[in-house]
């Protein structure tokens, strides 16, 4: 589904991250560990292709397809989709009106009220997006619009911030629908990169595989339970210990 492969990228003149190797396969779920400030998010807008990340080297292909050079709106159009961290507030937009224009130019299908529903949100489709919304509300509202676009690769950049923890298990619910989890992984046409950090969607949402991010680059990969009791354990400085 997708393949990062040597991609070194940089904000102006800033270097955020060099040689960056990962990939993600048709029906699996990665998730993405790494401190503060090592270039994860940056890693997940790079490969969504919004404006602002020069990719100074390097490549990334989305189903067997070089798209490195492709506008954010052409990656979204072959079916990349990004649940961001923090989901702005738009003024004068009503969720419901934005959900109707996803679903009319995607041509999912369901109704907007349908979708709402799943996530809890049918009494906010007259507000103005995110506006005076929780931070599960703001996010379920982020994952709402990505039901509605149904794209076949999704990115989650920490789906659990800023979370009460009984909102946690509804994100997971819809973040499985979204990654067909209820299907064998066999017959899935979808797949999902999850940054976190303190590792509670990960009760809801089972990940195949794990990367941890530092010092600019990709330290290793393994087991995502094995690296998140590693990380709770030792830190971050213990998992550079054992890479080295």
């Amino acid at each position: 589904m997708l393949e990062v492969r040597g991609l070194s990228v940089r904000v102006g003149q800033r270097t955020l991250f060099s040689e960056v190797d990962l990939d993600v396969r048709l029906g699996e779920t990665v998730a993405l560990f790494g401190p503060n400030g090592s270039g994860k998010t940056s890693l997940l807008k790079t490969i969504l292709g919004l404006p602002g990340f020069q990719v100074v080297s390097g490549s990334i292909l989305f189903k067997g397809r070089e798209i490195t050079a492709l506008a954010a709106h052409e990656r979204a159009a072959l079916g990349m989709g990004l649940a961001f961290q923090h989901p702005v507030t738009v003024r004068g937009v009503r969720l419901g009106d934005l959900l109707d224009t996803i679903i009319e130019k995607h041509g999912t299908g369901a109704s907007a009220k349908d979708i709402a529903r799943l996530a809890g949100l049918e009494d906010f489709l007259d507000r103005d997006l995110n506006l005076g919304f929780s931070g599960g509300e703001a996010k379920r509202s982020e994952l709402l619009q990505l039901l509605a676009q149904d794209p076949c690769f999704v990115m989650f950049d920490e789906p659990d911030s800023g979370v009460d923890l009984g909102s946690i298990s509804l994100v997971g619910e819809i973040i499985n629908t979204l990654l067909q989890k209820d299907m064998r992984r066999a017959e899935r046409r979808k797949a999902g990169m999850i940054i976190t950090h303190a590792g509670h969607i990960l009760d809801h949402v089972n990940a195949d595989r794990a990367y941890v991010m530092m010092d600019g680059g990709i330290l290793c990969s393994g087991n995502p339970l094995d690296l998140l009791e590693d990380i709770r354990t030792r830190g971050y400085k213990g998992c550079m210990q054992c890479a080295r």
